[in-house]
């Protein structure tokens, strides 16, 4: 009934229904049959998740039937017993986000949460952002968002991993994601690497004629428990269109391809 009124007074409003607090379960299941018995137009998901979780559910949406609602991930984060937020839970976060870049046609908007907490004043452990009178310290999770939000493309290219080792615990614990963002003729590329080892990668791009490109490299990566690091980030050499990069143990990479006029 409130949907109907909304959608008849402000059809130019987008409204968001609610499947509830988790991935699965008796809210999700009834939160998706009335989204469908109303064709509301976008549902909220929520979940937080082991790191597993996101490992092995990197086809979560795959599934997912494209001519249904489009998802809201309003809330998610990968938690570990204690609820600390480090390297492991940070890469783990930025390696699902590959797989939902992929499913952008279904997932229209992500978002981690919580987003800010007062130092020592919360209920609630990992938040993205703590504050107190003074200043304000981010997670390690803040950094992944950030090398996402910073570089978003709106055109999803096709990309393939192959791996000489071909066990599946392996193939899991790398995600790559290309986008390109038209309007400034920019590609990125998205490399994580959950293992312990440094893992050598060979990227080919056909479309791009990369001596009119020039790139930069940032990456975050350090040890699983570590829980205070920085992006490096540098100029990234490019030779021709197929080229080699070697991902470090326990990273996330993004290469930033810039037309040449752009060069800084």
């Amino acid at each position: 009934m409130i949907y109907k009124a909304v959608r008849e007074k402000y059809p130019h409003i987008t409204v968001v229904g609610t499947v509830g607090p988790f991935y699965e379960g008796t809210d999700y299941d009834e939160g998706w049959k009335l989204a469908d018995k109303l064709s509301v137009p976008m549902v909220d998901e929520h979940y937080y998740v082991s790191p597993g979780w996101m490992i092995h559910n990197q086809d979560y949406y795959d599934r997912y039937d494209r001519k249904k609602s489009k998802v809201y991930l309003g809330e998610y984060a990968a938690h570990l017993p204690g609820r600390p937020n480090n390297l492991e839970t940070a890469l783990s976060e930025a390696l699902y986000l590959t797989a939902v870049e992929r499913n952008g046609d279904v997932v229209a908007m992500a978002s981690y949460a919580p987003l800010l907490a007062k130092d020592r004043h919360s209920q609630w452990n990992p938040d993205l952002i703590y504050f107190n009178n003074q200043e304000g310290q981010t997670n390690l999770g803040y950094y992944v968002q950030q090398m996402y939000g910073q570089n978003a493309g709106n055109l999803y290219l096709d990309s393939e991993v192959v791996l000489d080792n071909s066990r599946e615990e392996v193939r899991k614990r790398i995600g790559v994601s290309v986008v390109k963002d038209t309007a400034s003729d920019t590609y990125v590329v998205k490399l994580v690497n959950l293992l312990p080892v440094e893992v050598k990668t060979a990227l080919h791009l056909e479309e791009v004629n990369l001596e009119s490109y020039w790139a930069v490299k940032s990456i975050l990566t350090g040890r699983p428990t570590d829980k205070k690091l920085l992006p490096q980030q540098a100029d990234f050499e490019l030779t021709d269109s197929e080229w080699t990069y070697s991902m470090p143990a326990y990273s996330f990479t993004v290469i930033r391809i810039y037309p040449v006029e752009k060069k800084r």
